[in-house]
């Protein structure tokens, strides 16, 4: 089967547009790819964080991502600094690549933007250890969003200046797309973020999830309950077309645009699909969380497993570049 790779920061709780953006279309990948998953923990140390919160945080990343569905027997899932291979081969990476094509980067402007006292050399070199993360594999096919494109795009030129320099070693990956939809945050004005703390964790628990759709941003032109509305610009709606069937869907946009519903009917019809989706997951996540060691194994099972790809192909990388073997 064709390799895919795709990895996830370890950050903070998963959100539902991690969710429905990502590890949800990853369990549907591993059906018909051979899926290597990361939880990339030194991509994640390249804006500050609370030091004593980083293993927490990667161990429940992992949780998540096994209560979602991602089984090690359909899968590889391991920790990105538990594989040294990547680092080395984001170094020789650095070598091939020119500083102009990360300094047009859009993400790095971005988190410029964010982290203005701590703009380092990581924040910048991030693309060219994700190409490492994914290229160390040899991966044909990278799952992601949008706004990652760009950083593939990068990952295939490395990949051609690599090859141009020292012969043919690396594919050139394509993306994956998600189909889900994009889901803003519950104030409706940008992508949900762990950052900008806007967004419903999946491991949230109910009247807090609640909570939080009930005071969602909705279509801002529905003042009054007797307003109508436009579902195609609002939040909630989007929200349902990746919780919700097509009989709800109807419902809610024919009621919306009608004024026969309310914004408050249409979060309660969200809210009751929405649980019974990830109220499965979050209880899969306390079995796991109750057994660490068993997580820790699947972890260990992989960087191991992974760990004998990544010497194979740094052993053909260090013959091309003619160190001394």
């Amino acid at each position: 089967m064709e390799k895919v790779f795709s990895g996830i920061q370890p950050t903070g709780e998963i959100h539902i547009g991690n969710y429905v953006g990502a590890v949800r279309h990853w369990v549907k990948l591993t059906e018909t790819y051979d899926c290597i998953f990361c939880v990339v923990d030194y991509h994640a140390i390249t804006v500050e964080y609370p030091l004593e919160e980083m293993r927490k945080r990667v161990l429940e990343t992992a949780i998540v991502l096994l209560a979602c569905g991602l089984s090690p027997e359909k899968c590889k899932i391991f920790v990105q600094s538990h594989v040294q291979e990547h680092t080395e081969l984001a170094w020789i990476f650095n070598c091939v690549t020119p500083i102009g094509d990360l300094e047009r980067m859009t993400q790095f402007k971005d988190k410029s933007k964010q982290h203005r006292a701590n703009i380092n050399i990581g924040l910048m070199d991030y693309p060219v250890l994700q190409a490492a993360d994914i290229l160390i594999y040899k991966a044909g096919f990278v799952p992601v969003g949008e706004d990652q494109v760009q950083h593939v795009e990068l990952c295939r030129e490395v990949a051609r200046k690599f090859n141009y320099r020292f012969g043919e070693h690396f594919p050139e990956p394509r993306v994956i797309l998600s189909v889900a939809p994009r889901i803003l945050g519950v104030d409706g004005t940008g992508k949900m973020s762990k950052t900008m703390q806007n967004y419903i964790g999946i491991l949230e628990d109910e009247a807090t999830m609640w909570e939080k759709v009930r005071t969602a941003v909705t279509d801002v032109n529905r003042v009054r309950r007797k307003d109508t509305g436009n579902p195609d610009i609002c939040n909630i709606y989007t929200i349902h077309r990746a919780f919700s069937g097509d009989d709800v869907l109807d419902e809610a946009a024919k009621g919306c645009r009608s004024a026969s519903i309310g914004c408050i009917d249409c979060k309660k019809m969200l809210f009751k699909n929405m649980w019974e989706e990830l109220a499965p997951v979050q209880n899969r996540a306390k079995d796991l969380l109750a057994n660490q060691d068993y997580v820790m194994d699947v972890l260990r099972e992989g960087a191991r497993s992974c760990s004998t790809i990544a010497k194979q192909t740094m052993q053909e990388v260090r013959e091309a570049l003619g160190l001394l073997i």
